[in-house]
């Protein structure tokens, strides 16, 4: 084994020892490439006085929760995005009643960065993406 092997195993001889990439680093691309449409969507859900919280759920297979904004199948990307409010997590027990102030104050400027749900087949988190 050369030492070029040790430092970067995922470029071995074999080619089947491939670690397998982390979804979340097709997430970054693609919510770089969808910047601007979710800045739009969320800066339009502040100022219509829907919600001062605007949160956008990324998913790869199905899911009942926000409207959808851009599908995966037809953009030729990873993800699909859902947009939602804080409200509505609330009303659906995803934030619990009790966690709701709690996650207000956790929640960034919503003019720099994205709230983001994501939902992967391990479970689901919430992240802060910046705007570019």
């Amino acid at each position: 084994m050369e030492i070029k092997d040790l430092l970067n195993p995922e470029e071995n001889s074999e080619g089947n020892n491939k670690p397998k990439e982390s979804p979340l680093k097709s997430l970054e691309t693609d919510l770089k490439f969808y910047n601007e449409s979710l800045k739009e969507v969320a800066i339009e859900i502040m100022v219509e006085g829907i919600s001062e919280f605007p949160i956008f759920i990324a998913h790869q297979h199905e899911v009942k929760l926000g409207e959808p904004i851009l599908d995966r199948n037809e953009l030729n990307t990873g993800w699909s995005i859902h947009a939602s409010t804080v409200e509505e997590f609330s009303e659906k027990g995803l934030i619990q009643a009790d966690k709701k102030e709690r996650f207000i104050k956790q929640y960034k400027d919503p003019y720099k960065f994205m709230c983001v749900f994501v939902i992967v087949p391990e479970g689901a988190n919430f992240i802060f993406f910046p705007y570019q």
